[in-house]
């Protein structure tokens, strides 16, 4: 055991592909929805794009030595789809796939496990052309896609997620627009709800193999209500249902949260998509869990109306309460008893399922000041979130590794730029890499 936890308790960072590979150009990878949406003028708030981030596509060899440095054994990053199949489907790119291969070959030389998420939301912009994730084509395509690179790269990578958080990518990517591709569909957004689904699932069973594990990074949160009034315990029902229910009840329990389809109107499409369950609800080997805050939300006040850009479809005027706890440059209030709450909820629903944190972090205004970076709200953060992982472990429960977010600062979605959550430093004019006061900490902790 070390500081509680066992040995073989797994400890590692976590990156995704647009947010730090740069080379949007290089070597036959094609254009994603991110490089359409971040070059469009009014969506990225400092107006920057993802063309160059960290540079990781050329830097990734300093970048694991770095995090193997810090005494992390683990390196969960993402797969883009357009490297690896340009166009989203037909011809396959060998550079791509050489490219992965490299990077788990250099993890693996470093003493450091990879883990490949299939999808943390670059789709390629052909895909969304066709119709993106609201058609079903695109979970077939992601099937493909899915078993050309595991069957290019499951000899160096074993451990495998299918999505990434895909609450954001339909409700951030298909409801509000806020995310690539910016659309504002309404309660639509659940049918891309279900094709991502449905992708995990095409995707799990065209790639499951003996000597691999296989899972998925949802992103579920405690929504609390604000009073305990039946109007604000109604609306906790309602958030709760979109945000976590609508995902971890087909993948555990092989059904969609029936009042949720009731609230957007959706009962009748989904009847006809029943077929898909039993392939969407396929044993698992375990889930990620992406934590950083929990929700309180209260009853509408004052006249409804319908706003059309929403994460809330059937819901929109759900009102989200401010409890006075201290937040991070996101707005997003910190609570480390909320990774409790999450993780305790999904093991009631499958006992003897492997949990994994596969992203927990906080993004502040870091300075790099005379060489270093005191960044002790972030120690702070992580350390009251590791020490919550550290409890539930010391009591049996099945939480089998932590992987901070991120390892490096990087290209945060529509903030661009302006919100650093990494344990390294990035001087983005001159790609320096330099690690923080919070990295010093983790390090002196796992030795």
């Amino acid at each position: 055991m070390t500081n509680g936890f066992p040995r073989e308790f797994i400890w590692g960072a976590a990156t995704a592909s647009y947010q730090v590979e740069g080379a949007v150009a290089a070597d036959g990878r094609g254009p994603s929805i991110w490089d359409t949406f971040a070059h469009t003028p009014g969506r990225i708030a400092d107006g920057t794009n993802g063309d160059v981030a960290d540079d990781h596509y050329h830097r990734f060899a300093e970048d694991i030595r770095l995090l193997a440095d810090l005494g992390l054994q683990a390196y969960r990053f993402s797969i883009a789809w357009p490297r690896i199949v340009p166009a989203g489907s037909g011809a396959v790119n060998p550079a791509g796939l050489d490219f992965y291969r490299q990077l788990a070959e250099a993890c693996l030389a470093n003493g450091v496990t990879p883990y490949a998420t299939l999808y943390h939301w670059d789709l390629p912009q052909p895909l969304e052309d066709a119709g993106g994730w609201l058609v079903r084509d695109t979970a077939e395509r992601f099937r493909d896609y899915a078993a050309i690179t595991h069957d290019g790269l499951s000899d160096v990578i074993k451990h495998w997620m299918t999505l990434n958080e895909p609450w954001c990518s339909a409700f951030l990517g298909y409801g509000n627009g806020e995310h690539a591709p910016g659309r504002t569909e309404g309660a639509d957004a659940l049918k891309a709800v279900h094709h991502l689904l449905l992708g995990h699932g095409l995707a799990l069973d065209a790639i499951r193999s003996e000597g691999g594990t296989y899972g998925i990074a949802l992103n579920p949160a405690p929504i609390h209500a604000a009073t305990d009034s039946p109007a604000d315990r109604d609306a906790a029902r309602r958030i709760d249902g979109l945000r976590n229910r609508m995902f971890l009840d087909p993948l555990l329990s092989g059904r969609y949260p029936a009042d949720v389809l009731e609230d957007t109107g959706t009962t009748e499409w989904f009847a006809t998509q029943e077929r898909d369950l039993p392939l969407i609800a396929a044993p698992l080997d375990f889930i990620g869990v992406n934590y950083y805050c929990p929700t309180t939300v209260a009853a509408p006040e004052g006249p409804i109306s319908s706003p059309v850009a929403s994460t809330q479809p059937g819901s929109e005027n759900v009102v989200t309460v401010d409890t006075g706890l201290p937040k991070t440059q996101m707005g997003w209030p910190i609570e480390a008893a909320g990774l409790r709450d999450i993780l305790v909820t999904i093991n009631k629903m499958a006992p003897d399922l492997p949990l994994y944190v596969t992203e927990n972090g906080s993004a502040y205004p870091d300075e790099l000041v005379d060489g270093a970076v005191e960044d002790d709200d972030r120690l702070d953060y992580l350390r009251q979130h590791i020490a919550v992982c550290e409890d539930l472990v010391s009591e049996g429960f099945p939480l089998k590794g932590y992987f901070a977010w991120s390892l490096l600062d990087n290209y945060e979605w529509a903030w661009g730029y302006s919100r650093r959550f990494g344990l390294v430093y990035v001087d983005y004019a001159t790609q320096q890499r330099t690690p923080k006061k919070s990295a010093q900490w983790l390090q002196a902790f796992l030795g």
